[in-house]
């Protein structure tokens, strides 16, 4: 194992087999494990992340340029001759930076702005599917929050509003009554919890049964489908607390079964992407499915454009493949060749956050027990919110690590990950103690 929290490196003869040079954007623990399925890639010599955070610092060339900067970037990646750029988050996607990368002649992973929208307007997304009879929620979408508000007057109850952009993924409130909705369209339309996400509302029918996502390589008509998982939004146990940007995950998923993966295969994957082909907005990328298993079929909730996080935690360290040669059939549309496959185990995530998280929390305290995972198989520490400071390793946002770990099966995933959450401390931090408790049922 190397010195990145238990990650294993290419060895000196792979790297010499070829010299790639690979630029991820992005700065949190789904970029970490984007790097760390990077670098064993024996096709790859040198990686950089922009901005990226202390830990991908360890097997990667951290570079202070914002994810937001597209020029900055672009810049970059033509000085450093970088051959390829893997784009890990939203807000860069949705703004277009593929487009100017695209421009440029330079080589990148991603969804084109006009394709991104299936994540960056759940407006958009709930109509694409409304339209090609993709199985969905009922909803109604409105730009005026009288209207909004009109409408719940007559509505039944739970009901879900969704801000119609880009929240953190926090931009999603479950109401049970009319008073919680009525309070939560003045939050997100008048208030502007959100800014300009909230310039348009979704209300939706709220749906029962367990939440599955599943994570996609997409070349624009071709899709092979990932391994499944499922996240844990709220912050506290017992699926209490605020929503959050995930709080762990596991994978597979026992309630994705056979037969919901040929449903879904039949009415939403491949019709998902024939849809945005269809409409001129052909997709390159990663195709993120949040799905719900109702009492009548699995229906999606919502789209993503990119790798979910903690999802893709849990998803990279079981999955076989060089994620170089299935990125480049995605860029390339030749994913039709690609053998995806997975190993025949289980992986769990258990976020380490800052105390006060996803409201107010302090950042700079030393993070002490990161030695622990140097040599220990089949355990992992992404890093989400840290920053080196004289040397130290010290806590730099909400979600701090993602501890990680393998397991023959998932019960044995869950053990392993709890054991290795107690190997790492900082002050004050707080970690949900059910993840994946919801296996124990199936």
């Amino acid at each position: 194992m190397g010195s990145a929290g238990g990650f294993p490196k290419a060895s000196f003869t792979e790297r010499q087999s070829t010299d790639m040079k690979v630029l991820i954007v992005g700065s949190g623990g789904r970029e970490h494990a984007i790097a760390w399925k990077v670098a064993q890639s024996p096709r790859v010599e040198e990686i950089y992340c922009a901005p990226g955070n202390a830990g991908i610092g360890q097997i990667a060339t951290c570079v202070p340029i914002g994810a937001m900067e597209f020029d900055r970037l672009a810049d970059f990646a033509e000085e450093k001759a970088i051959d390829l750029t893997i784009i890990g988050m939203d807000d860069p996607l949705v703004g277009g930076v593929v487009d100017v990368f695209a421009a440029r002649g330079l080589r990148v992973f991603g969804p084109r702005k006009n394709a991104a929208i299936l994540e960056g307007s759940k407006a958009f997304s709930k109509d694409l599917m409304k339209k090609y009879d993709i199985p969905t929620a009922a909803y109604e979408t409105f730009d005026d929050a009288d209207a909004a508000m009109a409408y719940l007057e007559t509505s039944d109850y739970p009901i879900v509003l969704k801000a119609d952009g880009l929240a953190l993924g926090k931009g999603v409130l479950i109401c049970q009554t009319k008073e919680e909705a009525m309070a939560g369209v003045k939050e997100i339309m008048l208030d502007r919890k959100f800014g300009a996400a909230g310039n348009r509302l979704v209300i939706e029918e709220f749906l029962t049964g367990r939440e599955v996502s599943v994570l996609s390589f997409v070349d624009g008509k071709t899709i092979r489908t990932m391994t499944s998982a499922q996240d844990h939004k709220r912050a506290l146990d017992g699926d209490q607390g605020l929503n959050t940007g995930g709080m762990g995950t596991f994978s597979p998923s026992p309630f994705y079964t056979e037969e919901v993966d040929a449903f879904c295969q039949k009415y939403v994957y491949q019709k998902s992407v024939d849809a945005m082909r269809a409409e001129g907005r052909e997709f390159k990328g990663i195709i993120f499915f949040g799905l719900i298993l109702t009492e009548k079929g699995p229906r999606v909730l919502e789209y993503n454009a990119r790798f979910g996080d903690p999802e893709a935690q849990v998803v990279l360290p079981r999955m076989k493949n060089d994620i170089i040669e299935v990125i480049e059939a995605c860029i390339d549309g030749t994913l039709d060749t690609i053998d995806l496959q997975f190993a025949d185990n289980a992986c769990v995530c258990v976020v380490l956050a800052s105390g006060g998280y996803p409201v107010s929390y302090q950042k700079g305290f030393e993070i002490h027990g990161l030695e622990n995972f140097e040599n220990r198989e089949g355990c992992y520490v992404f890093h989400a919110g840290t920053k080196l400071v004289d040397g130290k390793m010290v806590t730099n946002g909400g979600r701090v690590l993602g501890v990680t770990a393998l397991g023959d099966d998932l019960k044995s995933a869950r053990a392993n990950a709890y054991e290795a959450v107690k190997l790492v401390d900082f002050e004050g931090a707080y970690h949900r103690s059910d993840i994946g408790k919801a296996i124990d049922e199936a």
